[in-house]
């Protein structure tokens, strides 16, 4: 029996077959209706870029899931109402990975244990990301003690906090592993908030690395050397300059912005040096201005790597 698609997916499907060159991905949605596709399962959440709530995208977060093991890297604000919209069930959360802390990137960081428990999470989370994951674990199951105390009494819910195991990471290597992948970690470009980290997954059947924020850095291609699938964040410089060009503090915040991100060409740089076979782009700086095409993202990103071009969109798998 066949499953329509979303209208993204059929846009995007579409695309390829008019030769822009987009990959042929269905919707998490339809791929977790139809039972087919990896093993090893990339859905992107969110891909806006920056902390602003934003019409067309959701904060950044990524979840790979592996047989029915949910791993989650990013939770930007709303990461538990993407996991739904994506079919993904929340009780399956078993690993949550910050890439660093900014709050595009972990404002949803306790939110995503506490709903997951909220629903009926009864098994052990471990979290894991930069310091102060620790005492950020231990100050939000403070700040909601009063719903936790509550709901224990209630509803017969066990305790929260046992469930919940946070790892500090400070260097790069070997961060985790189990049965189903190994996680590794390299330090990339992120000044002023540091240590920051790009994760790769090694899968049974795919290798999926997710940049993090970053700007253009070896350690970044050396970790995904090989990788079947690279989600890198991107930046348009010229949409950069407009942005910057209203703001009093205009000379700050340019140079903050390429010391902190990448520009969509060298996506395609990194890409290509590290030979991977697909090249997903994601937090998208700036997000949401209708004149950067998906075509014009593509086409930065192709004029430098060989491979497959994926311009991202929320609940997109890939």
């Amino acid at each position: 029996m066949s499953h329509p698609i979303s209208r993204r997916g059929f846009l995007t499907v579409a695309a390829a077959a008019a030769g822009v060159g987009f990959a042929s991905s269905l919707s998490a949605a339809a791929v977790a209706q139809s039972g087919s596709g990896p093993r090893t399962r990339l859905v992107l959440l969110g891909t806006g870029g920056g902390p602003t709530p934003k019409k067309g995208a959701a904060a950044t977060a990524q979840v790979i899931v592996v047989d029915d093991r949910v791993y989650v890297v990013d939770c930007g604000n709303g990461v538990g109402r993407q996991l739904a919209l994506a079919n993904i069930p929340i009780l399956n959360l078993r690993h949550i990975f910050i890439t660093h802390h900014h709050s595009d990137h972990n404002a949803d960081y306790g939110n995503l244990f506490l709903l997951a428990w909220a629903t009926g999470l009864g098994t052990q989370v471990d979290t894991w990301g930069p310091p102060p994951l620790a005492k950020m674990t231990d100050l939000f199951l403070q700040m909601n003690a009063a719903d936790i105390d509550v709901r224990i009494k209630d509803e017969g819910r066990p305790a929260l906090a046992p469930l919940i195991h946070p790892h500090e990471i400070s260097s790069a290597g070997l961060v985790m592993q189990d049965d189903k992948v190994k996680v590794t970690a390299a330090l990339v470009e992120h000044p002023l908030v540091a240590p920051a980290f790009a994760y790769r997954f090694d899968g049974p059947d795919r290798s999926i690395v997710i940049s993090g924020d970053t700007t253009k850095t070896d350690r970044l291609i050396e970790l995904a050397r090989g990788a079947d699938v690279l989600v890198h964040e991107a930046m348009w410089l010229p949409g950069i300059d407009r942005i910057v060009a209203r703001e009093p503090n205009a000379t700050t915040l340019r140079k903050h912005l390429l010391e902190s991100h990448t520009v969509v060409e060298d996506c395609g740089r990194v890409a290509e040096a590290a030979g991977v076979k697909t090249l997903v782009l994601s937090h998208f700086v700036p997000g949401g201005d209708p004149s950067i095409t998906d075509e014009m993202w593509a086409d930065a990103a192709r004029r430098f790597f060989k491979g497959r071009v994926i311009v991202g969109h929320d609940l997109l798998e890939v």
